[in-house]
């Protein structure tokens, strides 16, 4: 299967092509058609199977050389539950969307910054991407409207109302005129995601990617016995000796993130934090020189994990275990992607080896434990 035989237009499939992509995912391979026939679809599928794409390649075609009719209308309205996510979407709508005769604009909007630059800069955009507070504060001061509106995409909608968005969608969805299209996109179909699907998608397409376990193959594990003492030494000489130029280290807090990055550039690592408490400006400018190479090392949260999206990561550690299964999976997941291999490294104390065993139980996969007394850290 292809891209062209899906319907998609040869200027968007050489602008894939330029981004090496060739081939769709199970997603796109069954979503694009139902959302170019304007049927509304319900696609239940794994953060990184390329859903994102899936949506954005059908509103670009339906919209190239649309007008918004001016002012502060827009045409699509794509939900997400993290400023991250918005920043991530609107990045693909803005690199495919460059390669169309008649310019796509669109734009993310989220709260966590001052409000006043985003106001003023709602005039004929015809894509919104929107975190559910900042979206519904833009209508109150009538820098948006809802009018033309024909599509509304909601994403990660499972991981939107466990953040407790459901008040703020709810009154979303009953501010938008009829629309012609309805796109919900999850990765799990819990009840509440099934209860919106229930109400407002009109015979939907349904389609439900099982999660691909194989993936997990192209990840190398390992991990070592350590003190709290001695991570930081085992940190810096793991990514010295391993000569690693990208790595992802994830932490249990805000403080230990900015801590251990601290510590790294004092090592002569060059290392940043990125967590909620930094600016979004700063949150920007580390993801953007860690994606094209420039940065180590990126230090992160549990909380952020969801936006850090890159393809060719070769390495991940675990400087802190995570609160359950599913985050150390997901941790480990954003390495390993598109038929690239990786390596994950996970730490862990005396306290942690009950809750690892826990985790390789329910991960169904057994990770080698070594010791680490015997790596000589002095100087590290």
């Amino acid at each position: 299967m292809s891209f062209d035989s899906l319907g998609i237009s040869p200027t968007l499939v050489s602008a894939l092509a330029a981004q090496n992509i060739t081939v769709p995912t199970p997603i796109q391979d069954q979503a694009i058609p139902a959302i170019l026939a304007k049927k509304d679809v319900l696609g239940i599928a794994q953060t990184g199977s390329g859903k994102t794409a899936s949506y954005v390649l059908p509103i670009l075609m339906d919209l190239e050389g649309k007008n918004t009719g001016g002012g502060r209308e827009i045409n699509a309205l794509v939900l997400v539950p993290t400023r991250e996510l918005a920043l991530q979407v609107d990045e693909v709508f803005t690199s495919l969307g460059a390669s169309l005769r008649y310019h796509v604009k669109s734009k993310a909007v989220y709260g966590g910054v001052s409000i006043n630059p985003q106001m003023m800069s709602m005039h004929n955009i015809n894509v919104l991407v929107a975190t559910p507070g900042r979206l519904l504060e833009l209508y109150r001061s009538k820098s948006v409207k809802f009018n033309n509106i024909d599509t509304l995409v909601i994403d990660e909608a499972d991981k939107m109302l466990n953040l407790g968005f459901k008040e703020e969608l709810d009154r979303i969805l009953s501010l938008l005129p009829k629309l012609k299209q309805h796109l919900l996109f999850s990765a799990t179909l819990s009840p509440d995601v099934q209860n919106i699907e229930r109400l407002h998608l009109q015979n939907p397409v349904v389609i439900n990617i099982a999660p691909v376990v194989h993936d997990m193959e192209l990840i190398s594990q390992i991990a070592y016995l350590v003190t709290d003492e001695r991570k930081g030494p085992l940190l810096r000489y793991l990514i010295k000796t391993e000569e690693m130029k990208q790595v992802l280290i994830f932490t249990s807090s805000i403080y230990q993130a900015d801590l251990v990055a601290d510590k790294l550039r004092n090592n002569g690592i060059n290392a940043r934090a990125i967590h909620g408490k930094k600016s979004q400006g700063s949150r920007n400018e580390s993801m953007i020189t860690f994606k094209n190479g420039s940065l180590t090392a990126l230090v992160a949260t549990d909380l952020l994990a969801r936006g850090i999206d890159i393809e060719f990561l070769p390495f991940v550690i675990n400087y802190d275990l995570p609160r359950g299964p599913k985050d150390f999976i997901h941790r480990i997941g954003r390495t390993g992607r598109a038929e690239n291999t990786g390596k994950a490294i996970s730490f862990i104390t005396n306290e942690d080896e009950h809750h690892f065993g826990v985790i390789q139980k329910k991960m169904k996969k057994q990770v080698e434990i070594l010791e680490s007394d015997g790596f000589k850290l002095h100087g590290f």
